[in-house]
């Protein structure tokens, strides 16, 4: 492997950081142990910048690139931004209708075919069968069949993914600025 630039971010697929690496979760380091990774990335991520510093925490999280671009809100180097988990509003769900119908006859099959509903033959001692329905055998239903569904419960905001580390560069190459 080729030397690090100091403070640069790579994935790693072990369940431990590389060494002179560390991970990238967030946590506050010494400036007195790590003085060239705190003159590259200051206080940013965190730290009093006396003592303390931190580096970025990507632990469930996809790493952008800072700056704007056509069409595009600013983005500020260690902005945080989004959510794993979402809960949606009703404003948030596009305008749409539920209809209940049913069918207004009778079950005469007893293996269901192509387009079959499930229907009771009353004759039969409401023995369930199936019909194969057309459009008007179908009725609607009364609207108040449906109640509101859902517990403002949120639920995953997640894009498929592959579980890796992110780390970064204690000691390296000192970047040049030009």
């Amino acid at each position: 492997m080729s030397e690090p630039f100091i403070a640069e971010i790579r994935m790693f697929g072990n369940n431990f950081p590389p060494a002179e690496w560390s991970y990238c979760s967030g946590q506050l380091m010494a400036i007195s142990q790590n003085t060239a990774l705190f003159s590259l990335v200051g206080t940013i991520y965190g730290g009093d910048g006396r003592t303390s510093f931190g580096v970025p925490n990507l632990q469930g999280r996809a790493p952008m690139h800072w700056g704007t671009a056509p069409g595009l809100t600013p983005r500020p180097i260690g902005q945080r931004a989004g959510s794993p988990d979402v809960t949606l509003v009703e404003s948030e769900i596009p305008a749409h209708t539920h209809t209940v119908t049913g069918l207004t006859a009778k079950g005469d099959i007893e293996v269901a075919q192509n387009n079959a509903y499930l229907a009771v033959d009353v004759n039969a001692g409401y023995r369930l069968r199936f019909v194969n329905a057309n459009p008007t055998q179908m009725t609607s239903m009364s609207p108040s069949m449906l109640t509101v569904a859902g517990q403002s419960y949120e639920h995953q905001n997640q894009q498929p993914y592959t579980v890796v580390s992110f780390c970064i560069a204690l000691t390296g190459i000192y970047p040049s600025r030009n």
